[in-house]
């Protein structure tokens, strides 16, 4: 934009991340201090602005939209139009309005608690004191108190609460940062805590002494689930040993680490050696946990990650975290409220049930969570994040893709850490980390969060895409439903999917060379794929090359079990006569174990 001295008017639609992130009243405050007329509204594409006023106002205008934008907001694309000159007085936050034929999802992503709302929460005079549900439009939860579309309240879960006289004048204020933010709420009319024993979920205390008291049992070594934005966490000292010990137990979660929250990054400096793109990654809205190398030496149990050098850290994205890490003056590990393989508890009942032989206390409150989100995992690699478990913080933001899906596909994931994709049109919609669709409750999981994205878009499916393994159930799932609702299922070998995911993910058209080098994948030979060198396009592949195939002892299980596999590759490559030596790598299994493996790779005894 340019100067040119004469009034005029010009519409801007600025797609990306521009709702539900504080957009509208930023540019409502932004115009008006501009000297700039006009109105601001969202649509399914995402902003509109119509702005009228003297060129080097609206040059001005431009320019502060640009450089001071709510933190969280994202611009894929600008357009601009120059519009007739209207001579409006004010500047106006309009309805929203959908555009046929061109759908988003409308519901933002859950958002970690802004600066000026943790100012609040730490300020004795501000009547939000200490208050756990402090949010504001530039953060809170979005996605997961979600019921329906258009994001307003009364498709929330905060329905069931009435904004106080207040609370009720800042929703209604376009000059207000709480202006519409569906979440509001302060102590005189939203949620309240509770601290329940479980079992018969008797109430040990409310307010802000649950809180504290909840604080005072984890230095006590105690575990305490606590129910956050997206599910409950299991929490517990990370500095414990003892206490680390006990939840990896009850938790059945022998080896696996564990995710440790920090106060700030300050505490996080002193836990692990950060790049300055992991601290980035630290503190962004999405709050993930961030794998980092650890510090040689730290007061962290070495409990927490027994097996590896890495950490995985996050800071804390709502106010009732800040509040307990504050209370309880340690690192406390955070890890998801579950057993080995089941899925995030996320209601209270549900949480008691499930999880009462292993938490001894329960840190809940009374608003509900209308969809589970599991904390979404990231990593920096050669300096760039790479989100290694996509959900809270991330979903439900579509992906930009340079092909347009030419009908609506939903892509059903695989078996194991698995997510869902919906193609639409330029964007790929992909849904909540699920997990291991390994019980009927993961599976259900799935099959209600799909059907929940679909009402979001406004779609029906009219093609399934599903992995090549005929026994997962995500392929299950696919072909029970294309025969139920008469649509077509295509089958995708699991190797060539990634391949075809990282060239999309890179901008490349192909054909290219792709070693895939993933694991197990069902080939088209009716054989269990390892690493493969493919060259593929999107519509097809070639499988160039491939280790020789050797047994696998015990099928599936020696996916789980990899010494399996090392003693058929060893048995492979000495003809059954191994060196001793070579067996030696063993020694922690049970010699009887060995020698059914064995009798299974010569075919002697059934995998």
């Amino acid at each position: 934009m340019s100067a040119r001295g004469a009034s005029s008017g010009r519409r801007l639609v600025i797609t990306g991340i521009v709702q539900g992130v504080g957009m509208r009243p930023f540019v409502h405050r932004t115009a008006l201090a501009c000297g700039v007329s006009g109105r601001v509204r969202n649509d399914s594409r995402g902003v509109v602005i119509e702005a009228f006023g003297a060129d080097a106002a609206l040059d001005a205008f431009w320019e502060r939209l640009q450089r001071d934008r709510p933190a969280p907001a994202r611009y894929d694309e600008v357009r601009v139009d120059e519009i007739p000159f209207e001579d409006v007085q004010g500047f106006a936050i309009v309805e929203s309005e959908r555009v046929p034929g061109d759908l988003r999802v409308s519901i933002p992503a859950d958002l970690a608690t802004c600066d000026d709302c943790l100012r609040e929460l730490r300020d004795p005079a501000d009547r939000r004191y200490r208050y756990p549900f402090t949010n504001c439009t530039n953060c809170g939860p979005r996605f997961t108190i979600a019921a329906g579309v258009p994001y307003d309240r009364p498709l929330t879960t905060m329905a069931a609460f009435t904004l106080c006289a207040d609370c009720a004048r800042e929703y209604r204020d376009p000059s207000d940062r709480r202006f519409h933010a569906e979440p509001n709420a302060c102590p005189r009319c939203g949620p309240t805590l509770s601290l329940v024993a479980p079992g018969d979920g008797e109430v040990v205390a409310t307010g802000d002494a649950a809180l504290r008291t909840a604080a005072r049992a984890l230095a006590d070594g105690r575990i305490v689930a606590v129910k956050g934005i997206g599910g409950f966490h299991l929490a517990c000292d990370a500095t414990s040993s003892a206490a680390v010990r006990a939840l990896r137990t009850r938790k059945r979660r022998d080896a696996k680490p564990l995710a440790v929250m920090v106060p700030d990054l300050a505490a996080a400096e002193q836990l692990a050696e950060l790049s300055a793109a992991e601290v980035e990654l630290l503190v962004c809205p999405e709050r993930p946990i961030v794998l980092a190398r650890r510090r040689a030496s730290t007061a962290i149990a070495r409990e927490v990650a027994p097996d590896t050098e890495l950490l995985g850290l996050m800071l804390p994205y709502s106010p009732l975290h800040y509040l307990l890490l504050g209370d309880a003056g340690r690192p406390l590990v955070m890890t998801s409220g579950n057993l080995s393989e089941e899925p995030i508890a996320f209601r209270n009942a549900e949480a008691l049930e499930r999880l009462g032989g292993i938490a001894d206390l329960f840190l809940v409150h009374d608003r509900e969570i209308e969809a589970r989100a599991d904390d979404s995992v990231a990593r920096v690699i050669r300096s760039k994040p790479l989100v290694m478990r996509r959900s809270r913080g991330w979903v439900p933001r579509g992906t930009r893709v340079r092909r347009r899906f030419a009908r609506p596909v939903l892509a059903c994931g695989a078996h194991l850490k698995n997510t869902f994709c919906i193609g639409l049109g330029d964007t790929a919609h992909l849904g909540p980390h699920i997990g291991d669709l390994d019980n009927l409750e993961t599976l259900e999981s799935l099959e209600w969060n799909v059907a929940r994205m679909e009402r979001f878009l406004g779609v029906r499916p009219e093609v399934l895409a599903h992995d090549l393994h005929p026994g997962y159930m995500s392929t299950r799932y696919a072909l029970d439903r294309a025969a139920r609702d008469g649509i077509p299922a295509i089958a995708v070998q699991h190797h060539h999917a990634h391949a075809a995911a990282a060239m999309g993910e890179h901008g490349l058209e192909g054909p290219a060379l792709a070693f895939a080098w993933d694991g197990t994948g069902a080939g088209d030979d009716g054989t269990a794929w390892g690493s493969e060198l493919l060259l593929a396009s999107y519509e097809r592949y070639e499988r160039l090359a491939t280790f020789r195939p050797i047994p696998l002892a015990g099928s599936d299980r020696a996916i789980r079990e990899p010494w399996r596999i090392a003693l058929a590759v060893l048995d492979d490559a000495f003809a059954g006569a191994a060196p001793v030596d070579a067996l030696a790598l063993f020694g922690a299994v049970d010699p009887g174990s060995v020698r059914v493996v064995r009798q299974m790779i010569a075919g002697r005894v059934n995998a």
